[in-house]
């Protein structure tokens, strides 16, 4: 059982228009971070909504993934991170996290699953010795992203905590993309062959 949270509460303040609904390979990008999700083998999909939620709501209505409500959003990610955790299955073997602004295609998701296996706890993306994201965690680890909180660094604190169960996967250079920006929005869209 592999479960995701897809953190898509922000309110998108530096690019200037919600992030989960940038044009992307003709559908908004979470619609497409989703798709992607699902056909990695994602057999369940939280989606973690809070600025323009309605709006967003409505735009992803086909979309295969449960959305929840994270109202206290301006108080920082780790109550999304909470919100999440709360809505994924209890019996979710493997949780991936992913930010709306991280779009990742199948095959990149589906490479990260397969390198997460026992013992570790923590699998991340690595590209030319620099770590990326998204992460998977073991679904042992529910309990954790339940108590996170941003004064004690919020995910960062569960990753700090089990360093000793890392493991690492080789990928390519999407592994570090962030879509903050408008110039990294257009940048992004050249990397994946979308134009301009």
């Amino acid at each position: 059982m592999i479960s995701s949270i897809v953190l898509a509460a922000g309110m998108s303040t530096r690019m200037g228009a919600p992030k989960a609904l940038l044009p992307w390979d003709g559908q908004p990008l979470l619609a497409y971070q989703v798709q992607q999700l699902r056909e990695a083998g994602v057999d369940e999909v939280i989606v973690v909504l809070g600025d323009d939620a309605d709006e967003i709501h409505r735009a992803i209505r086909r979309s295969d993934c449960r959305v929840m409500l994270n109202a206290r959003f301006q108080m920082g990610r780790a109550g999304s991170l909470r919100v999440g955790a709360k809505a994924v299955d209890r019996d979710a073997d493997a949780i991936v996290i992913v930010n709306v602004d991280q779009p990742r295609p199948a095959a990149f998701l589906r490479a990260l699953l397969e390198a997460h296996q026992p013992p570790a706890l923590i699998t991340r993306p690595v590209f030319q010795g620099r770590h990326g994201h998204p992460i998977v965690v073991a679904g042992e680890l529910r309990g954790e992203l339940l108590e996170a909180d941003d004064d004690s660094q919020g995910l960062l604190a569960v990753v700090n905590r089990h360093r000793d169960r890392m493991a690492e996967c080789p990928l390519d250079d999407l592994t570090l993309l962030d879509i903050n920006t408008p110039d990294a929005y257009e940048e992004a869209r050249r990397r994946f062959g979308l134009g301009s």
